[in-house]
């Protein structure tokens, strides 16, 4: 039996000594449509049924930096998420809710800076600091280049972003998560549980020496990181993982890093139930895919959860299958009796054999990209796509060997199952219409040499090494748009082209 203690030092029992015990999860929604002001309605929707903590999904072309009126922003707007092209949008996704109160997670990378700086504007326009400001923003662009592809600038010019935020934040919204570490991404991408904690945390590796190196200590900034991981369909595996990825975690800050405060050692994150576990037939399934996953994530200790709709392999989650899948936590919470222990597995012999190996497997992946000179140069030869591609065909080749099964699809399969079409959120296409003309507006009503003139700020600051959060916040309260923000850089740092 483990004889590691809740809340000490490795923290594989968890980072608090009483875990939920004293403060239960913050139960998330991700939630983005194709405007902000009908998100903003979504927000509303979630918070009255008891969400603890938003989280805002973006569109593809807010992702990698285009305005919505952009000419490669065509057919993307508002798809995935929402559009945010300028304050004006982040006051209305944003109308009427009091974020000194609620925290809200962004899962933006590339424009991660922009998003973060229309944030604290539009704050401050309804009279909160950004000292009182709760949240997290993703700002992890490793993974981007590894698994997701929402990247815009070189690597060496994205760190730099990052850091910079890390220092800003760190005396001006020292309550904000400055980056969430994402093994979610990887995960979905196809790699085993062991790669994906190993790919993560090297990942975090970089990100801590980059810190170091720009001059921040890690005691301060390291408490401040944050993880994020999926949660796959074999149960047992995925509570261990957690477990082992915070022991992990804890060793290699204290050990490589010299961390003193142990909170600078701790593991915390938030988990998503895995989208790609989802199946298109027999879509009824995967509320019980869910919740599994939903029960993994708790037994494993994370502080923040996420769980998918069930319809979400066809669609963006209706309000009936978003409500469904907040009441699945909220059954988990107050129905379960789990809540009420402290790492329930822990000390069982399969959950510690299963915690042990696979601390072990990560790191001896680890050691291998420390070999290869980091998780940088593992990215830019491609081995870590490589390796994540090789997992990911292993996988699918054994779920058509019915080696693995998946239920509806290749086991208890109906061929004469009419898909599920009923329902099922639709994109509203005036309301894309409508974005496009706002942003037109907004450009040609606002004072365009002031606008020039902060970019110009921007782009003179961006080339010099001074931190350049705040010439973006000037240029956004200047009303310069996202897309601007974006090609400033852009003029600045180039753009990244994978091999």
């Amino acid at each position: 039996m483990s004889k590691d203690r809740p809340g000490k030092f490795p923290f594989t029992k968890g980072i608090y000594p009483n875990m939920y015990k004293d403060k239960l999860w913050s139960m998330r929604q991700y939630a983005g449509f194709t405007s902000a002001e009908e998100s903003n309605k979504r927000f509303h929707y979630l918070l009255d049924e008891g969400v603890s903590g938003l989280s805002v999904a973006f569109d593809l072309p807010t992702q990698i930096g285009y305005d919505s009126d952009h000419s490669m922003s065509i057919g993307e707007v508002g798809k995935v998420g929402v559009p945010i092209n300028s304050i004006q949008d982040m006051d209305s996704l944003f109308k009427d809710i009091p974020v000194d109160k609620v925290s809200t997670s962004m899962t933006i990378n590339a424009t991660a800076a922009t998003l973060l700086s229309l944030y604290i504007i539009s704050a401050e326009k309804k009279g909160i600091s950004s000292e009182k400001l709760r949240g997290t923003i993703q700002n992890d662009i490793l993974k981007e280049y590894i698994a997701r592809g929402t990247y815009i600038y070189p690597p060496a010019a994205s760190m730099r972003l990052i850091t910079n935020i890390f220092e800003f934040c760190s005396t001006h919204v020292p309550k904000w998560n400055t980056i969430s570490i994402s093994g979610y991404h990887i995960r979905e991408a196809g790699s085993t549980a062991a790669q994906e904690i190993a790919f993560t945390l090297a990942n975090g590796i970089e990100y801590v020496k980059a810190a170091i190196d720009s001059g921040l200590k890690v005691d301060d900034f390291g408490k401040r990181l944050s993880f994020f991981f999926n949660a796959h369909n074999d149960f047992l595996t995925e509570i261990a993982k957690f477990r082992a990825a915070r022991r992990l975690w804890a060793k290699i800050m204290k050990d490589r890093f010299k961390a003193i405060n142990e909170k600078a050692m701790q593991c915390r994150f938030h988990t998503q139930t895995g989208g790609s576990t989802l199946a298109a037939q027999q879509v009824d399934n995967n509320i019980v895919r869910t919740t599994i996953q939903a029960l993994s994530a708790v037994l494993g200790g994370t502080q923040s959860l996420h769980t998918n709709g069930f319809d979400e392999a066809l669609t963006l989650p209706t309000n009936h299958s978003a409500k469904l899948a907040l009441r699945t936590q909220q059954v988990i919470a107050y129905e379960s009796g789990i809540s009420n222990f402290v790492d329930p597995f822990g000390g069982s012999e399969v959950i510690e054999k299963l915690t042990t190996q696979l601390e072990e497997e990560a790191l001896s992946i680890i050691k291998k990209i420390d070999d290869m000179g980091g998780a940088i140069s593992s990215i830019e030869s491609g081995w870590i796509q490589g390796q994540i591609t090789k997992s990911a065909y292993q996988y699918q080749k054994s779920i058509e060997k019915n080696d693995i099964n998946i239920i509806g699809v290749n086991k208890y399969n109906d061929r004469n199952e009419e898909q599920k079409t009923q329902n099922l959120l639709e994109i509203n296409q005036s309301l894309v219409t409508d974005q496009i003309e706002r942003v037109k507006k907004l450009k040609l009503n606002r004072d365009n040499n002031s606008v020039q003139s902060k970019l110009n700020e921007l782009l003179t600051i961006a080339k010099s090494k001074e931190n350049v959060m705040p010439a973006i916040i000037k240029a956004l309260r200047a009303e310069c748009t996202l897309g601007e923000i974006a090609d400033t850089l852009r003029d600045c740092f180039g753009e990244f082209e994978q091999i």
